[in-house]
């Protein structure tokens, strides 16, 4: 490049000119004369001088001093400043820096900081942060001014227009159309009575005629709880509550509780307070499908909002904490929190709590708040509604409580209306058990000759094997005969000896704690004989809370001897299955029911008469279970919904429950030809006039309170559960005496009234038997038994017997079988052990401790298909 392109080289003290004021400043103080007049080498491009002269400059120039500038980035740090005139003129030690450099461009953000170095740069300006701001501020006015704009007043008068939600059988055709249409009905305020606005004032929002409506620190809470997954109620006011039932979903969202905001700050300014007391009071949920103040007036007390009385309005007023709770009935088929007992103290505290906040803010006399607490004003009970009639309500309240447990529906918005809800439910299937029940019971049972017939009932479950589907259940009397308990989802009535099977199966897949995890064959034997200690696996005696020996009764006191288990399954023999569960493990018993479909909170406390059914499920359970054995331990949680679609659109979640393999195959299917043998020579000998192959178990429990029979075919499980109740405590009552017989057992009314029933649910449907049990386990029999011997078959007068015992009614004396009748295979034809003289149904479940479990029954309290709120 030519020399005169070429840039010449700036002295690092800011340039030429800088150069020759540093030169001037270093001398007599007369100005600098021009370049090179003086001939100095000072005087050449590259060779200026510092103040303090003699030392040379590097080769360079401006360009070069920007690029050196811009590779040291801000990292570099600022070279003092010049001091003289030359400072002053803008000269400046650093590369850049002086008049020569490059100039800045401007940014509209001047971010990070041009002219700034190290951690200067990255420190925003006081316009950057002023600026940012009023631009952040001025959004969100008009996020709020466009979202005031857009959103509307609500209508009480539009939320009123419920509609109906309806429900069709498992073939398509309507069952029923049910919902709150006819149950609302819109009041002015005038006809509400001061006493229930001021109620609800003092209850939830003290300063209503004084707010703005919203409570913004109440959504601050709401949105803090919501991030946590905690309860998002609370700190909502009557205005944001009004705005909710009216407009909004009940979902828990950030998106709805701005919605909420939006709403409520129109609603405030556009409403008077009492117009939005009025829709407050006219579109809230008061339980039962009441929406309204004057539907909840008629659905608890029978008359008109107006003349609701101030105690009646408190109480009125606890139900918007939530009926579920505060209506003083059973609602464990939501909860299993919600008893009868529970939320009338729940509702009792409440109810005086609201009476207290009136009357201590001046809303009530001193007269009229001692007149108000003196006594709860007890609502009247449950009314049947349109179309809520015999086992339709019963069909309708298990449906619902599957939609509700298996979608983000929540009840307040179900009974809205506006479902369509398609069930597995087979009108033919329901009308047969009906049918059967009633047929059976006017045959034995005479509530008006014996007193001990009254308050008998009946619940019963059939379900579909390898799928699931229920397609028939008995509920009870019906609605309108005062009986709202769904029996054949309930709680609190022991299945007794029908629990034998899940101990023989865990026996067959675990073995004992002897065994090395090899399995049990059926045909080991086990001391059958009555009154018998039990053994824990160290050898010590199971003790009583007293530390008393504890001893194992049978129904009766027949010496059996050492008998297989497949004998005792036969004649329901308690002591062999109380013993074989304590050498297996409950803990194992447990987790073979729970797996065939028995849910966790129907068990009961594991002890050692946890073997004979002291445990709780429902009928819908129970029939669950055993379909499980009868698809050889395929299992399938039991359904009711297939579909629901709401305004056309199908809702979610209700998808056919997946099959899984419960058990191995052997072992279902030798559990199976156990109970087959139940039904040929045992206690269950009545359901063999069905006619076709089937296997069954029958249960009587403790003091005879209640007897099962659970039966199946391959199509077809089915589950009836008889049992005496006091209708004031909801305690199970004995049943000795009943229908004229000293005590009824589960081979009795409840295996009539199964043959009855699968007879006609089996009508036209082939007979496949089920599949063939290969042998499984070894014998391994209880420590005392005898070495085998050759079998000899001994009658009962022959049975050595120092007194004679009693033997129970001859109903449940069975004859002895022929090898031919007991045995449907070879290797089941060994020794079966004791003295065949028949057996009883089991029966006694003496516990080493206290339980309750068989005294007080609940509505869907662990036992149901839901387990109280989930299937």
């Amino acid at each position: 490049m030519s020399e005169h392109r070429r840039k010449p080289p700036q002295p690092q003290g800011g340039g030429r000119a800088a150069a020759r004021r540093g030169q001037s400043g270093s001398s007599s103080g007369r100005r600098a004369a021009p370049r090179g007049a003086t001939e100095s080498p000072s005087d050449s491009y590259g060779s200026g001088s510092s103040r303090s002269g003699g030392e040379e400059r590097p080769y360079g120039g401006r360009a070069e001093a920007r690029r050196a500038a811009q590779r040291g980035g801000g990292n570099r740090r600022r070279a003092p400043e010049p001091t003289g005139r030359g400072a002053r003129r803008g000269g400046s030690t650093g590369p850049g820096r002086g008049r020569a450099s490059a100039p800045t461009k401007n940014r509209f953000i001047d971010y990070p900081r041009a002219g700034k170095y190290g951690w200067q740069r990255w420190v925003p300006s006081w316009r950057l942060v002023s600026g940012l701001s009023l631009a952040f501020f001025g959004s969100l006015v008009a996020i709020a001014g466009i979202g005031y704009a857009m959103v509307s007043i609500p209508s009480e008068n539009a939320a009123a227009k419920s509609e109906n939600n309806v429900y069709y059988w498992a073939d398509g055709s309507q069952m029923v159309a049910t919902g709150s249409g006819a149950n609302r009905q819109n009041v002015d305020i005038s006809k509400i009575p001061k006493a229930m606005q001021w109620a609800v004032i003092s209850a939830e929002n003290k300063s209503f005629y004084t707010d703005s409506g919203v409570d913004p620190m109440g959504i601050a809470r709401a949105l803090a709880n919501m991030a946590r997954g905690g309860d998002t109620q609370g700190g909502s006011t009557i205005t944001q509550q009004y705005v909710k039932n009216t407009y909004l979903s009940q979902e828990q969202t950030v998106s709805r509780k701005f919605k909420e905001m939006f709403i409520s700050i129109k609603v405030g300014t556009k409403l008077t307070k009492d117009e939005i007391l009025q829709g407050y009071l006219n579109t809230s949920y008061y339980g039962r499908g009441a929406y309204g103040i004057q539907a909840a007036a008629q659905t608890y007390y029978g008359k008109d909002a107006e003349d609701l009385s101030v105690s009646q309005c408190a109480f009125l007023a606890a139900l918007l904490k939530g009926p579920t709770y505060y209506d003083p009935i059973d609602n464990t088929s939501i909860d299993p929190t919600a008893t009868k007992d529970k939320n009338l103290e729940r509702s009792r505290g409440r109810w005086s709590w609201i009476l207290e906040q009136m009357h201590d803010d001046k809303r009530i006399t001193d007269a009229e708040y001692q007149t108000a607490v003196k006594k709860y004003p007890m609502p009247q009970g449950l009314k049947a509604t349109k179309g809520m009639t015999g086992q339709i309500s019963y069909l309708v309240d298990t449906a619902k409580k599957y939609v509700l447990n298996h979608s983000n529906i929540s009840q307040a918005d179900f009974d809205k209306g506006g479902y369509q809800i398609y069930t597995t439910f087979e009108k033919d299937k329901v009308n047969a058990l009906a049918k059967a029940v009633k047929k059976v019971e006017d045959e034995r049972i005479d509530p008006e000759k014996r007193e001990l017939d009254k308050h008998v009932q009946f619940g019963a479950a059939s379900v579909k094997p390898n799928d699931g589907a229920i397609v028939a259940l008995y509920g009870g009397d019906g609605y309108e005969n005062d009986h709202f308990n769904n029996n054949a989802d309930t709680s609190g009535v022991p299945v007794g000896s029908t629990w034998k099977p899940f101990v023989l199966a865990a026996a067959m897949e675990y073995g004992t704690y002897k065994s090395d995890g090899e399995g049990v064959s059926p045909l080991s034997k086990y001391n059958g004989n009555d009154h018998l200690k039990v053994r824990n696996n160290d050898g010590s005696y199971v003790l009583k809370k007293d530390n008393s020996v504890f001893y194992q009764e049978n129904e009766s006191d027949y010496p059996w001897g050492y008998i297989t288990l497949r004998k005792a399954m036969e004649q329901s023999v308690n002591t062999p299955f109380v013993q074989l569960g304590m050498d297996v493990g409950m803990d194992k018993v447990q987790s073979v029911a729970e797996k065939a479909g028995i849910l966790k909170d129907s068990f009961a406390y594991r002890n050692a008469s946890f073997a004979l059914g002291t445990s709780t499920p429902s009928a819908i359970r129970m029939a669950d279970a055993y379909a499980t054995f009868a698809a050889s331990g395929k299992h399938a949680d039991p359904y009711s919904v297939t579909q629901v679609k709401h305004n056309g659109e199908e809702v979610p979640g209700f998808s056919k429950p997946k099959v899984t393999l419960a058990m191995p195959e052997n072992v279902a299917n030798n559990v199976t030809d156990t109970l087959e043998n139940v039904i040929e020579n045992g206690t269950g000998k009545n359901a063999k006039a069905l006619g076709r192959t089937a296997a069954g178990k029958t249960g009587t429990t403790d003091s005879n309170k209640s007897a099962w029979f659970v039966g199946y075919t391959q199509q077809l499980s089915t589950s009836v559960a008889m049992f005496r109740e006091d209708p004031k405590n909801s305690k199970l009552l004995s049943m000795n005496g009943t229908a004229g017989v000293e005590s009824i057992h589960g081979g009795d009314i409840p295996t009539s009234i199964w043959t009855e029933y699968m007879k006609v649910a089996l009508k036209g449907d082939n007979d496949p038997g089920f599949p063939e049990a290969e042998k499984i386990g070894e014998i391994q029999d209880e420590a005392g038994a005898p070495s085998p011997t050759p079998s000899v078959t001994v009658t009962p007068s022959e049975t050595p017997s120092a007194t004679p015992s009693p033997t129970p009614s001859e109903s449940e004396i069975l004859p002895s079988p022929s090898a031919s009748e007991s045995c449907k295979f070879s290797w089941q034809c060994t020794d079966t052990g004791g003295t065949d003289t028949g057996g009883t149904d089991g029966g006694v479940t003496s516990s080493p401790t206290a339980t309750a479990t068989d005294t007080t029954r609940g509505n869907g309290n662990g036992g149901g298909i839901f387990g109280g709120s989930t299937g």
